[in-house]
């Protein structure tokens, strides 16, 4: 099964969310799913009970969340974390795809990937 995606609130970008969908790739942003202003938290949960994996530019924050889910033996879909300065939309929309063609959704679970490793 192919990957779905949650698109946190520092990524929510309608263009991205667009262009992945115009490919096949079911996505929700945190702004269609009224999810604005939920804590680093509440959006992995909100991500793990939807089936999706995460995509945010927050690394920092999310990459410990993910450690502490790790150390507590919690499982949660998958975490893409994204240098926001560091990609145009297209060049992210690119990578999204290779990894979203590569990866199944089963092996996203509990894994971290960093997109800047998807060229």
């Amino acid at each position: 099964m192919q990957i779905r995606l949650y698109l946190d609130e520092d990524a929510s970008s309608r263009s991205l969310a667009r262009g992945l969908r115009l490919r096949g790739i079911d996505v929700v942003t945190a702004v269609e799913a009224e999810r604005l202003n939920a804590s680093d938290l509440g959006q992995l949960e909100f991500a793990t009970y939807q089936g999706r994996s995460l995509l945010t530019y927050n690394i920092s924050d999310f990459h410990r969340l993910h450690t502490d889910w790790l150390r507590e033996g919690r499982a949660h879909g998958g975490i893409i974390l994204v240098s926001q300065s560091r990609f145009a939309v297209g060049e992210q929309l690119r990578r999204v795809l290779k990894l979203a063609t590569s990866v199944s959704a089963e092996e996203m679970k509990s894994r971290i990937e960093f997109l800047s490793n998807w060229t």
